[in-house]
């Protein structure tokens, strides 16, 4: 079904072009310099502002792999088959990432080649800083990947090497350091300027960007053997990195819906769709009502009704497949007390596959757009219809978020807490923390959003609820004051998979939900006579299950003459996982 709305809403041709070829092995590459119809050079402005689109769909949802990060991260569930760690090989979701990196990275090479030509040098280093992103993301997804003969097809080079993937991170921190003298150069009669979607051609802010960015790379192989130390010190003593949330690398979505859809692709995932197939997870529910016995318990998380839509009022029982007789919700997971309603990760129980369009709670307004949950629920299908005595449409405007300012604080608070730095952590967590709740602020208040959506910042229940964190944090061992760094970082970047993959690949938190762990799961007891089966959870692969990276494209290994052997998932890992 993805990949027939891909093709009905004409949303990516490249994606499309894609699945009929394997663009690394054969000679028909979207190629803007051999149009014989048109002129030899494509505006860089165009260029640049279609790489960027086209940046934008990388690692995002509906038909890239957030939507599968998200299941593996445990902030959504569903029943395909990412569930219990399923992800198959040509997996469609994975070929669209593998085919919109490739086919990106080539007009990346045509803005780097056009722009050195012609002197325009700013434009040469955003290309080369969206290109070390696009070759840190098929890293951190597969491992080796090819690299140095993957764009080579002009020069004869038809089945191109896949690369050791540490040489390609070193390639990355080089390419880094590349864009950084280029767009400081302000060199050339041509600059970024609207045709920018990132930063508006505002060099500072890019430099900034690739500081921070590399620090993230710095951060991720911190643990490996041959980390660089000089590197690294090199860059803490030049401290140029994202001064506030202005400086956040994200993509702004918008509500037009004509050429194309620009709202965001978790909320047409979601809200725009006739199958949901993204449900929120009861584990990261659970934590953030503070439910949880062992993260912050009993301390309830303020930003939920901002990252959560329920369909159902509190206490209203769910109407779609609930027996009122005998009081049977029939429901895998829901909370009467405030109308939370989804499926549970490794589901077999017998409500699994229930039809519950019309209970089911959809993400909130913070990560996709969508409603705030004021408490007096209402059926998506009539907000989404304009039915009348429906409340009004949500927006779907809310920011495709890559890196941001709060991220980066919780990366220096990780740092300071495995003394790589120095500085007070505690201080860095609550910065982080203060920083994250003004993220959600800021989303709401570009969202133009048709319903009052009160301020988070100041707020006395946001204020007690950092309070006792840091009270935990306080109490906590060296490992525990990591694990609360690390789960405060996975809740506020709810909508950004990557980086929690990459996190929970480095550190091992957050801690995730376990179906065959010796204790239940969920604490969740409506006491209403159908309590929760921890049994009706499981993972079928038992507990080794989980994937380490994901299945290169078995079509690519079918052609290319010097592909490696299909990998085992389950074991290969990038070289930065612990």
């Amino acid at each position: 079904m993805k990949l027939l709305n891909l093709i009905r809403n004409n949303k990516s041709s490249i994606v499309l072009l894609g699945l009929t070829m394997t663009f690394l092995s054969c000679s028909d590459f979207i190629d803007v310099d051999t149009d014989t119809d048109n002129p030899t050079n494509a505006p860089l402005s165009l260029l640049l502002s279609n790489i960027e689109v086209n940046i934008n769909d990388v690692t995002d949802y509906q038909f890239y792999t957030g939507t599968i990060l998200s299941v593996y991260t445990h902030q959504m569930t569903t029943r395909e088959e990412y569930d219990q760690y399923g992800t198959r090989v040509n997996n469609i979701l994975l070929l669209n990432e593998w085919n919109k990196i490739y086919l990106t990275l080539k007009n990346i090479e045509t803005l780097i080649l056009q722009g050195t030509e012609s002197g325009n040098m700013v434009y040469v280093g955003i290309g080369q800083m969206q290109k070390a992103y696009l070759l840190s993301v098929a890293v951190d997804l597969f491992g080796d990947v090819p690299y140095s003969e993957a764009l080579l097809l002009q020069s004869g080079i038809t089945s191109p090497k896949f690369d050791d993937q540490k040489e390609i991170y070193t390639a990355i921190f080089a390419l880094i350091d590349e864009a950084k003298v280029n767009i400081a150069s302000d060199e050339g009669p041509l600059k970024p300027g609207n045709d920018d979607f990132f930063y508006k051609g505002n060099t500072d802010r890019w430099i900034r960007f690739a500081n921070t960015f590399k620090l993230k790379l710095y951060n991720q192989t911190r643990l490996t053997p041959d980390f660089d130390q000089a590197g690294f010190d090199a860059l803490i003593a030049e401290d140029n990195f994202f001064a506030s949330i202005e400086d956040d690398f994200q993509f702004k979505q918008t509500a037009n819906l004509s050429p194309t859809d620009e709202r965001n692709k978790l909320f047409l995932e979601s809200y725009n769709s006739t199958q949901f197939g993204s449900n929120v997870s009861p584990w990261f529910y659970e934590i953030l009502k503070g439910v949880n016995p062992n993260i912050h318990s009993g301390n309830p998380d303020p930003r939920m009704p901002y990252y959560f839509f329920n369909q159902l009022a509190d206490g209203q029982f769910p109407p779609d497949q609930g027996n009122t007789s005998t009081g049977d919700p029939r429901a895998d997971y829901w909370d009467q007390e405030s109308g939370f309603f989804s499926i549970r990760f490794g589901t077999v129980g017998p409500n699994r596959d229930h039809s519950v369009e019309n209970s089911v709670t959809y993400p909130g307004i913070f990560p996709a757009g969508g409603r705030y949950d004021d408490n007096e629920g209402g059926r998506i299908n009539d907000i989404m219809a304009g039915a009348t005595g429906a409340p009004p449409r949500p927006t779907g405007i809310a920011p495709h978020r890559i890196l941001t300012y709060d991220e980066f604080l919780y990366i220096e608070a990780e740092l300071i807490q495995v003394n790589k730095i120095g500085g007070n952590v505690a201080d860095k967590l609550q910065q982080a923390m203060e920083a994250s709740f003004a993220k959600v602020d800021q989303v709401v208040t570009q969202n133009n959003a048709p319903q009052t959506v009160p301020k988070l910042v100041g707020e006395a229940p946001v204020t007690t609820f950092i309070t006792n964190v840091m009270t935990e944090f306080a109490a906590g061992s060296d490992e525990k004051k990591l694990e609360i760094i690390m789960t405060q970082k996975w809740v506020a970047t709810f909508g950004d998979p990557l980086d929690q993959y990459n996190d929970y690949r480095r550190t091992g938190y957050p801690v995730l939900a376990n179906p065959i762990g010796a204790s239940p799961e969920y604490q969740l007891n409506n006491g209403d006579g159908f309590p929760l089966i921890d049994s009706q959870t499981t993972l079928n692969g038992g507990a080794n299950a989980f994937q380490q990276s994901f299945y290169w494209p078995q079509d690519e290994l079918n052609v290319n003459q010097n592909a490696p052997a299909q990998k085992d998932p389950t074991t290969y890992k990038i070289f930065w996982d612990n």
